[in-house]
This record gives C-alpha cells, sequence and structure tokens, in this order.
C-alpha cells in the first residue's frame, strides 16, 4: 500500500453507518476488522520512519551538541502530514481493500 498516493481524508469526518457495516452487518465487527488494519498501518509507518530517521542518528554521548538538521525536521513534517492510521483503514475498508473472513463461520463446517 503507498500511504503517499492514498486518498484518505486528513481531517474527521462523518461516516455512513450503514456503509461501514455492509460487509460483516455487524458494526462492531467492522470496527474490529478496521482498528486491527489500523495497527498494522501504523506498524508499517512506523517502521518506515524510524529507517528514514536512523540515517540522522548521530552517536555522541555529549549533550553540549544537538545539531538541527534541516533534513529530519522536512522529513518529520512529511510524516506529520500523513493521514492517519485509521483513516487510511477505513478508506480501504470502503473500497473493499482489505480481506477478511469469519473464523465462526469456517468452525461451523468442520
Amino acid at each position: 500500500m503507498d500511504i503517499k498516493k492514498s486518498d484518505a481524508p486528513v481531517n474527521t469526518i462523518t461516516l455512513n453507518k450503514n456503509e461501514v457495516d455492509a460487509p460483516t452487518q455487524n458494526i462492531y465487527e467492522a470496527i474490529s476488522i478496521v482498528a486491527k488494519r489500523a495497527n498494522q498501518i501504523n506498524g508499517e509507518i512506523k517502521k518506515e520512519l524510524l529507517e528514514k530517521l536512523d540515517e540522522f542518528a548521530t552517536y555522541n554521548d555529549s549533550l553540549d551538541e544537538i545539531f538541527e538538521n534541516k533534513e529530519q525536521i522536512e522529513v518529520s513534517k512529511f510524516y506529520e502530514r500523513l493521514p492517519k492510521p485509521h483513516a487510511l483503514a477505513v478508506e480501504e475498508w470502503l473500497n473493499d481493500k482489505i480481506y477478511w473472513r469469519n473464523t465462526k463461520d469456517s468452525e461451523d463446517t468442520l
């Protein structure tokens, strides 16, 4: 998933409950699925950000030397402007890009 090309809103928007719970017919199950995907997206973003910020890391023990790196600040600002993971997950859910299955259904067939 490319979060830079996402159309997810940066601000909070109101969603139609019927659209959110349409695939599962249960709003709580739909929210649980979206929350799990949001956690996955958050982990991916965090990993990517830490890899980029690690390039700027200095391993000095001296607290007197604190450098302001403009590139590091730009990277941080870029990630702050991205849509939040829950907004990205909701967008994926509404566009049917999240694969999910109900384990209760598969247990009944066994």
